[in-house]
Formats: structure tokens, sequence, C-alpha cells
């Protein structure tokens, strides 16, 4: 499943507890636009509103052959879930410091599905030893390769 975008600041401000795909609906030159990787997921996130899962501030390009008028980019988009999973999510995010967030956008089967996750906020200081573990495990694997 190829990725068209992908949310790296996600992984570093937020310390992802569960993750579920679901379906996102775009109309035709969005999902042109998104396969084509003119997608953005920095300053998006998923809420919950009339039991129906929503993904705002997600900029998706305009799609320059399409010839669009008032085109708004950064569009609320409904993402497809089941009453299930909504349910759960509506209780699993009700808990203090938790928050829904789009971690990536791909294609499966020819559709574009997004990988939302159920997240806590890190402190600065919890960023802190996440870099510090990262560049510890970094410097074993140099030394283990180059130990003969």
């Amino acid at each position: 499943m190829p990725h068209l975008a992908e949310n790296r600041q996600a992984r570093h401000d937020y310390e992802i507890l569960e993750t579920l795909e679901a379906g996102i609906i775009l109309t035709g030159p969005e999902v042109k636009s998104a396969k084509a990787g003119q997608i953005n997921l920095r300053a998006s996130y998923v809420t919950i509103r009339n039991n129906a899962a929503w993904l705002i501030n997600c900029h998706i390009a305009a799609y320059k052959p399409a010839n669009l008028q008032n085109y708004n980019p950064t569009r609320t988009r409904k993402l497809l879930l089941n009453k299930h999973e909504i349910d759960t999510l509506i209780g699993k995010s009700k808990a203090q410091g938790q928050t829904l967030i789009p971690l990536s956008v791909y294609t499966k089967r020819g559709l574009v599905k997004v990988e939302i996750a159920l997240a806590r906020g890190k402190k600065a200081h919890d960023k802190r030893a996440t870099i510090k573990k990262r560049e510890a495990k970094r410097s074993i694997e140099r030394a283990m390769r180059m130990k003969p």
C-alpha cells in the first residue's frame, strides 16, 4: 500500500495508543490530487460530531486539470467508520488528554484510506527522552556494524 502522505510530526508530538483504518469521502478531483501526493496532514485532526468522524484541516491541493471554481483545500471531510468503531472512539477519546489524529493517507485496492490514531500528547521531557533513546539505539547499531 503506497503512502500518499504521512504525519511525521504526530509521532514526535504524541504517544500513539491505538490505530485504526478509515475510508474518506473525497470528490473526484480530490482523489486525483491525493493520489498525486498533493496532500498535507500537518495541522489536521479528527473530531466526532453527530455520530460521524470528521477530518478537519487536511489540505488537499486543487487538481489543476479539473479547473475548479471556489475550491476549499482545507474543507472538513467525512471519515467512513462503522457505528461500533465510532462508539469505541467516543468512549476512549473522552479520557483526559487523549485526541484523535491522522497518521497517514494511503491507497488500498484503489481506494484512499486514512490511518487515524488515538493519541496522548507528550510533554517536553518525554520528547527529549524519546530522542535520547533513538540516538542511543543508533549508536549501538553503528558500533555493531563496525565490529568485524
